[in-house]
């Protein structure tokens, strides 16, 4: 599966959102959607002072789909969770599918080719 890259065309279109997961804990609800646009868009905690970024549980990864990953740079925080920077979602239809708690936020991020590094290489 190749790696879906954004352009212009893509990101006129409106956003619209399928639902592959969720991770409810501590009161909070971190949300993996797929995206019309070749994206994910993430739901999760927010970092303070960073509109673009969310911090989300380690389990919500695995709610993306067979073969993809999310294509941005994961940051461990060492206590179950990755920090994730994106594009933050303005798109109001979007926000209105989603019913965001104010302690969270959501961002959209490419979908990435999952690696299997000790996969057998062919000859």
């Amino acid at each position: 599966m190749e790696e879906i890259t954004r352009n212009a065309t893509t990101e006129d279109q409106p956003l619209r959102l399928t639902f592959l997961g969720k991770n409810t804990q501590n009161g909070g609800s971190p949300t993996l959607f797929a995206t019309n646009r070749g994206t994910y868009v993430v739901q999760s905690w927010k970092v303070k002072g960073h509109d673009d970024r969310v911090e989300i549980p380690h389990r919500l990864l695995a709610h993306t789909r067979p073969g993809t990953s999310v294509g941005t740079p994961l940051e461990d925080t060492g206590r179950g969770t990755f920090i994730l920077t994106g594009t933050p979602v303005t798109d109001v239809e979007a926000l209105a599918q989603m019913n965001t708690p104010d302690h969270e936020t959501s961002i959209e991020v490419p979908v990435g080719q999952e690696i299997w590094i000790h996969a057998a290489t062919p000859r």
